[in-house]
């Protein structure tokens, strides 16, 4: 059996999912295991939806649910005749939710995220599971919270992998002798019942856990791009489309912010030795790239661009060296106040990090600081890493540009350069 994972840009409105069924259809091995995003940028809408809850501004969340709302229902039209019963179901699973935004916002922010946001992934799913019934390709929908269990660690939660391979391999199976399953990405479960998220985009990652548990053949991921890409094609003018990664280069390229797939994708895929095909969701009778075991490969310079940096400059008020005993001491901050490092770099007498801006988090840092370290603090700021980097792809990204910091290391550069740089 296979596994694929439909992202938000490749249901964003009612004509994409209606191609959908012919994907599908070319696939003859079986029921398939379908994993869907939020539908475009629901995700964002339900952000801020939660935001004027948190703010107790009324109106605005009112007016923001009710146009996300809208948008739902004009793509629902679009696809499924009046009085088909979609349209009960997505109307109760808005009501699920305007039952949780009635209630004073008196929990921690990260727990209503997840219990919010998570309504976006409930609506898309529910609605291609329907519409694929109603192609007469039959189809169960599951609520991925039967299956992915997960620690309370809201935002980014934890996978129990035993309990869930154990939850998988009792509930999914049952179902593919059915026909094809439809589950949301993103999405997981507390041991009280309580909705968690896998971390932002975080569907790909859904899909792998299914692929692991379920020791499928391969997993596929539609886009809107060819494949895996040199570079971002709207940042740069010539791009090239790569055939194929080793797990090693992919794990690599998401690390240093690669977005085309989730970070924590690639891990349990190779632990399985199960291949990763990105293909486009647009030209899908076309090639794209596969991600596999790989023993040798050459790869063109691939460039990756990070925006929305801060550059943290640090140095000890005492004067001494930054030793080992400082580095554990600052590194033991930076994880409890959960700053996300992208890059660090030392001199004998400053330690400097590149982390991603979340200005509320990077003050609390600083204050817990204050007694020992001073701090300057450069925002605007983006990261640049290439891979395999040539002297024409250095170039590129140097040439005239202040550079705030670089570092070389075997196949990597990286340049910390002005947000409004533009590449090209």
């Amino acid at each position: 059996m296979q596994v694929y994972k439909f992202g938000g840009a490749s249901i964003r409105d009612a004509n994409r999912i209606k191609e959908i069924p012919t994907i599908i259809s070319q696939y003859k091995g079986g029921s398939l295991l379908i994993v869907v995003s939020a539908l475009g940028k629901t995700t964002n809408a339900l952000e801020r939806v939660l935001t004027y809850y948190m703010q107790s501004e009324v109106s605005q969340m009112n007016e923001a649910l009710s146009s996300l709302q809208k948008e739902h229902y004009e793509i629902i039209e679009a696809l499924f005749p009046s009085g088909h019963s979609i349209y009960d179901d997505i109307n109760d699973t808005f009501e699920e939710l305007n039952w949780i935004l009635e209630e004073e916002p008196v929990e921690q922010f990260d727990y209503l995220y997840d219990q919010v946001v998570s309504f976006g992934e409930f609506l898309s799913s529910k609605i291609v599971a329907a519409y694929l019934n109603e192609q007469e390709l039959h189809t169960t929908w599951l609520d991925v919270r039967d299956c992915i269990q997960t620690d309370n660690s809201y935002r980014e939660a934890v996978v129990d992998w035993p309990l869930t391979g154990q939850r998988i391999e009792k509930v999914v199976p049952p179902l593919l002798e059915k026909g094809h399953v439809v589950t949301q990405g993103f999405l997981g479960v507390t041991t009280e019942n309580f909705t968690t998220t896998l971390g932002r985009e975080g569907s790909d990652y859904s899909a792998a856990i299914f692929s692991y548990c379920l020791q499928v053949e391969r997993m596929t991921i539609w886009k809107d791009v060819p494949g895996v890409l040199s570079a971002d094609p709207r940042l740069f003018k010539s791009v090239t489309k790569l055939d194929e990664l080793s797990y090693e280069e992919a794990i690599e390229l998401t690390y240093y912010g690669a977005q085309v797939i989730h970070p924590k994708t690639i891990r349990p895929l190779e632990n399985k030795l199960i291949p990763l095909y990105v293909n486009s969701f647009i030209d899908w009778n076309k090639e794209g790239t596969i991600i596999k075991k790989l023993t040798a490969s050459k790869y063109p310079p691939m460039i990756v661009v990070k925006n929305d940096q801060a550059l943290l400059k640090i140095f000890s008020k005492d004067f001494y060296f930054v030793d080992e005993l400082k580095f554990s001491n600052l590194f033991g901050v930076i994880a409890r106040k959960q700053v996300k490092v992208n890059m660090t770099q030392n001199t004998a007498l400053s330690f400097s990090v590149c982390v991603n801006n979340q200005p509320s988090k990077i003050q609390a840092l600083i204050q817990e600081l204050a007694d020992d370290y001073a701090v300057e603090v450069t925002e605007g700021l983006k990261l640049v890493t290439i891979r395999y980097a040539d002297q024409k792809s250095l170039e590129k990204v140097m040439d005239g540009r202040r550079i705030y910091l670089e570092e070389r290391i075997r196949n990597t550069t990286q340049l910390v350069i002005d947000q409004n740089e533009l590449l090209s």
